[in-house]
C-alpha cells in the first residue's frame, strides 16, 4: 500500500509539473510577442538637474531614458516572470515601483515584477524610467534579443528584438547627439557632409595610371604600354610552393592566361638592397616591352612584388600594363590586422576573405584574439570543456553547460554569441595565412578578461569532483576556495573574469595552452614565435580617477562605497603567501609578476619574442626583465589624453611600440559622427579612411595639428626627443557590437586600406620627430596641407575607381560611403567622399531610383532621397533625406 502511494504521489506530482510547466510556457510565449522601445530623454542629466555622481556615476555622468513595453494581446497578470537584456550601460536608478532591474553579471540584466506590478494591459503600454551611467549616442549602444523566462517554461527570445535594424527598438531624439553641453563635434547630416566632401578633388584617369595601394617608395612609369592579352609565363620557383599556387590562381581570378607568352621573372638577390630601412618584404619591379622582372630582398619581397603587378591589371577591359619601373620596401615589419573573435564569434570563412584582401594590400599580421571574458574560441587537445562551455553563451544560471548570455546574444547557442575554431579549422588559418606570407599571432588574454576560461574549468572541476578524481579536478583550476574578492572589471564582471596567477593549476594551465598552440603551428608549418599574453584591464574599476567612496565624497564623482570594492585576488591565500614572499610587491603588481612567469616558460618552449598590452606590462620597470629575446607592446593609450608622453617613456624602457592607438586605428569605432552610425565611441567620435589616411605613426605629436579629440577639439601635443619611432602598427576590431560577419567587413573596408598605406608608407608630408616640436589644430601651421590634400584626392579616387570594384569581385561587403547633398535654389547637389562612386536619387519615396548627373544637377521639388551604390550596382550606402523650398 505505501509503494502505490509512493506512486500516485509521484504521478500527482508530474501531472502537477506539467501543468506548472504548460502555465510558464504559455507567460512565456505570451511575454514574446511585447513591443520593446528604448528611447534616449537627456543625455545631459547632470545639467538637468539630476545628482548624477550621488548615483554612483562615473565622473557624475549619466542619461535619462525609457524603457516601454507594449504588450498586443491579452491581459497578464502574472509575477512569474523575468525579462533579461543586455545593456552596456549600468542602470543607476528605475522610475517605477512595478519594476526592479538587477544586473546580473557583465552586460546581462534582468527586469522582474515587484508586488507592486498591476500587470500588462490588453493593447497597452507600461513605461519603465532608467537613470543609465554616461550617454547614449548611437543606436548601436541598445543591444538585440531580449528573452523572456518563467520557471520551468523554455526561455524565448522576444520576436520585436531579434533584429540587427535597431532602429526598430531604440528611439534617439536628432537632439541627443552630444556627450557634452560643449562637444565640439560636427554631426554628419546630408549638407555636413557635403561640405565635408567639397575638399576632395578627383584626381584624372591619367595620373592615376600605373598607381597602387599602398604607395610604393619610387615609381617611374613610361608613357608606354604592353598589354598581357596572350597571357603571362611566370617564374615563381623562388617562392614557396603554396604561395606560388595563390600567386597563379590569382593572376586566373584577374582574367589571364598563366600559360602565356610574356615573361615574368622572379629572383631573390639580398645584397642588391642596400638603402631600405626594412628590407624583409622590400622589391624592385621592372616592366618592358619585353618582360616584368620582380627581385625581392626574400621571398616574401617577390610576393609583394607580384602583388604590385597584379594590381597593376585594369579590372575590365583589354589586361593593358604599362611600362614603368618601381623600388619599394615596407615602412614597418609588422604591419597588422587585429580581429576579436571572441566577444562575438566570426566564421573561419571570414577570416579567410581578410587574409587574402591582407596579403593583396601587404598587411603581413593577422592577431587573432581568441578569448576574452564572453568567449573561448580555439579548440584545445584534453580540455574539451574550453569550447564545450567555454565557447557557447545560453540561458543556464549554474553556468556548467555554456556561459550566461551577452552582447545580444540570447537564450540559446544560435547565434555569434556562440562558436569556435576546431584545432583544424585553426590549422586551416594558419596555412591560408602561410601561403599569402601572412604571420598569424594568437592572442590568449590573461589574467583578466578571463572569464570564459575561468567558467569551463569550473565546470571542469565539478564534473571530475562529482566523479571522485580529485587530482584531475583540481590540475587546471583557475579559482581558488576561499578567494571571495569583491572586483568590479571595466564591462562589470566579478572575479570570476580573473585567472588567479599565482595557483600552481593556473600556471599548469597556461602552459598547456601555449604547448597546444604550438604543436598547432608547427603542423601547419608556420611555427609560433610570438606569445601574445593580453595582460590588459586587470583592475576594478571602482578604484578608477572617476570614483569616490561616498563616505569622502569629491565634488564631480560617482560616489560608491569603496569599502565593498577590492583589489583583484586581495582575498586569495594563495597571493598574499607569494607577496610575502617578495615574489610581487602588492596585489597591483600581480599582473606584471604574472607576465614575467609566462616569458619563462614561452622561453623554455622556445619562443622568440613576448607581446602584451601596454598596461598589462605597468609595474614592470624594464623590457629586460622578461626571460624573451623582445618584448612588444601593443600601445593603446588616446593621444590627447597623453599618449605622445607615455609612448616615449615605454619606448625608453625598451619595448618595442606596436602603436594600436585607440583614437585613430580602432575600426569598431564609428566612421562619422551621426547616431546611425554604428560602434563604441569611448575614444573618438569618428574615424573614417581620411582621418587613418592623416595618421602619423613615427611622429605622433604631428597629429595634433590634422585631428581633434574625442569632442571634436583641438588639443596640444609635443615632440619626446627619447621617442625613437614605431615597431610597427596594428588596426583593431573589437567585436562587442560586430555580431555578423557583414558587420565585421563593414567595419573593416574600406578603411583597412588606408592603414595598409600608412604602415607601408611614409609620406612625403610627415615630418620626422623633433625634441620640443608643439602641434595644435588651428594654431601651428608645421604640416605642408596642400601637399597632404593632394595626396588623398589621389589616395581617395584609387580607393573609389579600382580599389572597391575589386572588393565586390571578392565578394567584400564593406561600407559605402553615404552620400553628401544639397538643394540650393531648386537644384540637387550631391557628391561622396571617394571619388567614383555613383549616386542615385528619388523624388517619389524611393520607388525609381535616377543616376545622378554632377555635371547636369537635376531640378527638385519636395522630398528628395539621396544614396549611393556600389561599382556592381548590387548594393546601396543608406539613404539621407532632404527637402527642398
Amino acid at each position: 500500500m505505501l509503494t502505490r502511494k509512493c506512486v500516485l504521489s509521484a504521478v500527482i506530482a508530474t501531472i502537477f509539473m506539467s501543468a506548472s510547466a504548460l502555465a510558464d510556457q504559455q507567460v512565456i510565449d505570451q511575454l514574446s510577442h511585447l513591443g520593446v522601445r528604448v528611447a534616449v530623454k537627456d543625455n545631459l542629466a547632470a545639467q538637468h538637474g539630476v545628482n548624477c555622481a550621488a548615483l554612483g556615476a562615473d565622473w557624475g555622468a549619466c542619461y535619462q531614458a525609457t524603457i516601454t513595453l507594449t504588450n498586443p494581446g491579452a491581459a497578464l497578470q502574472s509575477h512569474d516572470w523575468a525579462i533579461w537584456f543586455s545593456g552596456i550601460r549600468q542602470v543607476l536608478a528605475t522610475g517605477n515601483d512595478q519594476f526592479k532591474i538587477t544586473h546580473i553579471v557583465g552586460d546581462l540584466h534582468k527586469i522582474e515584477p515587484t508586488a507592486a506590478f498591476r500587470g500588462f494591459p490588453s493593447g497597452g503600454s507600461v513605461v519603465l524610467p532608467v537613470v543609465n551611467e554616461y550617454w547614449q549616442l548611437s543606436l548601436t549602444d541598445v543591444l538585440p534579443r531580449w528573452y523572456v523566462t518563467s520557471s520551468q517554461g523554455t526561455p524565448k527570445v522576444i520576436t520585436a528584438t531579434v533584429t540587427e535594424k535597431l532602429s526598430d527598438i531604440t528611439t534617439l531624439p536628432a537632439t541627443q547627439w552630444k556627450r557634452t553641453p560643449d562637444d565640439a563635434n560636427i554631426l554628419m547630416t546630408a549638407e555636413n557632409r557635403y561640405l565635408k566632401n567639397q575638399a576632395t578633388s578627383p584626381v584624372s584617369a591619367a595620373e592615376l595610371r600605373g598607381r597602387i595601394l599602398p604607395s610604393p617608395r619610387r615609381v617611374d612609369i613610361t608613357a608606354d604600354n604592353v598589354s598581357l592579352k596572350q597571357g603571362i609565363a611566370a617564374d615563381l620557383r623562388v617562392l614557396p610552393a603554396d604561395s606560388a599556387r595563390v600567386i597563379t590562381e590569382e593572376f586566373r581570378a584577374a582574367g589571364l592566361r598563366t600559360g602565356g607568352r610574356f615573361p615574368v621573372n622572379t629572383a631573390i638577390d639580398p645584397a642588391g638592397f642596400t638603402d631600405e630601412g626594412v628590407k624583409e618584404g622590400a622589391y624592385r619591379l621592372r616592366i618592358s616591352q619585353e618582360r616584368a622582372v620582380i627581385t625581392g630582398y626574400d621571398s616574401r619581397g617577390v610576393f609583394n612584388g607580384l602583388q604590385s603587378l597584379m594590381q597593376l591589371i585594369p579590372p575590365m577591359g583589354e589586361p593593358v600594363i604599362p611600362v614603368m619601373s618601381l623600388s619599394d620596401a615596407p615602412r614597418f615589419a609588422y604591419r597588422a590586422v587585429f580581429i576579436d573573435v571572441a566577444r562575438n564569434f566570426h566564421s573561419k570563412a571570414a577570416i579567410l576573405r581578410t587574409l587574402q584582401q591582407m596579403s593583396r594590400y601587404k598587411l603581413n599580421i593577422l592577431h587573432l584574439h581568441l578569448s576574452d571574458d564572453e568567449g573561448w574560441r580555439i579548440e584545445i587537445p584534453g580540455l574539451p570543456e574550453l569550447t564545450s562551455v567555454g565557447a557557447k553563451r545560453c540561458h543556464d544560471l549554474s553556468e556548467t553547460r555554456c556561459l550566461l548570455p551577452q552582447l545580444g546574444s540570447g537564450p540559446d547557442t544560435s547565434t555569434t554569441g556562440s562558436g569556435y575554431f576546431s584545432r583544424q579549422d585553426y590549422i586551416e588559418i594558419l596555412r591560408y595565412a602561410r601561403a599569402r606570407q601572412i604571420t598569424v599571432i594568437p592572442e590568449i588574454d590573461m589574467p583578466a578578461h578571463a572569464r570564459a576560461a575561468v567558467i569551463a574549468m569550473e565546470a571542469r572541476y565539478k564534473n571530475l569532483m562529482a566523479a571522485g578524481k580529485v587530482r584531475e579536478a583540481n590540475q587546471y583550476r583557475l579559482q581558488e576556495d576561499g578567494d571571495d574578492s569583491r572586483v568590479t572589471t571595466v564591462q562589470f564582471y566579478d572575479r570570476t573574469s580573473f585567472i588567479n596567477p599565482c595557483l600552481p593549476s593556473a600556471q599548469r594551465f597556461v602552459r598547456k595552452i601555449m604547448n597546444e598552440l604550438i604543436a598547432m603551428h608547427r603542423e601547419a608549418g608556420q611555427p609560433l614565435e610570438t606569445w601574445h599574453f593580453g595582460g590588459d584591464e586587470a583592475k576594478n574599476i571602482y578604484s578608477g580617477p572617476g570614483y569616490t567612496d561616498k563616505n569622502h565624497p569629491q565634488p564631480g564623482k560617482g560616489q560608491r562605497d569603496l569599502s565593498l570594492q577590492d583589489k583583484p585576488w586581495a582575498k586569495s591565500a594563495s597571493c598574499r603567501q607569494r607577496i610575502q614572499q617578495g615574489e610581487a610587491g602588492d596585489f597591483t603588481q600581480l599582473p606584471g609578476w604574472f607576465a614575467l612567469q609566462v616569458s619563462q616558460w614561452a622561453k623554455s618552449a622556445g619562443l622568440k619574442n613576448m607581446q602584451a598590452w601596454q598596461d598589462g606590462l605597468k609595474a614592470i620597470p624594464s623590457a629586460g626583465q622578461f626571460a624573451t629575446e623582445t618584448v612588444a607592446l601593443n600601445f593603446w593609450d588616446t593621444l590627447y589624453w597623453g599618449g605622445v608622453n607615455s609612448a616615449s617613456e615605454w619606448a625608453e624602457k625598451g619595448y618595442r611600440i606596436i602603436i594600436s592607438s585607440p583614437d585613430y586605428l580602432y575600426l569598431d569605432m564609428p566612421y562619422e559622427v551621426d547616431p546611425q552610425e554604428p560602434g563604441y565611441y569611448w575614444a573618438t567620435r569618428f574615424t573614417d579612411e581620411q582621418k587613418i589616411f592623416t595618421f602619423s605613426p613615427d611622429n605622433l605629436a604631428m597629429n595634433a595639428e590634422t585631428s581633434t579629440d574625442r569632442d571634436g577639439k583641438a588639443f596640444s601635443a609635443t615632440g619626446q626627443g627619447s621617442w625613437p619611432g614605431a615597431a610597427g602598427m596594428s588596426a583593431q576590431l573589437w567585436s562587442e557590437i560586430v555580431r555578423t560577419d557583414e558587420q565585421m567587413e563593414y567595419r573593416l573596408y574600406p578603411r583597412l586600406l588606408a592603414v595598409a598605406e600608412r604602415a607601408w608608407h611614409q609620406a612625403d608630408w610627415e615630418l620626422p620627430g623633433q625634441q620640443g616640436q608643439a602641434f595644435e589644430k588651428g594654431k601651428t601651421r608645421q604640416v605642408n596641407q596642400q601637399q597632404l590634400q593632394a595626396d588623398w584626392n589621389r589616395f581617395a579616387t584609387l580607393l573609389g575607381r579600382s580599389v572597391l570594384p575589386g572588393l565586390d569581385t571578392a565578394g567584400i561587403r564593406y561600407r559605402i560611403p553615404v552620400a553628401g547633398a544639397r538643394i540650393r535654389n531648386g537644384v540637387l547637389e550631391a557628391n561622396t567622399s571617394l571619388p567614383g562612386i555613383r549616386i542615385e536619387y528619388s523624388v517619389d519615396e524611393g520607388q525609381h531610383w535616377r543616376n545622378y548627373q554632377p555635371q547636369q544637377p537635376p531640378a527638385v521639388a519636395g522630398k528628395v532621397l539621396v544614396r549611393t551604390r556600389s561599382p556592381d550596382g548590387r548594393r546601396s550606402g543608406r539613404v539621407v533625406s532632404l527637402q527642398a523650398g
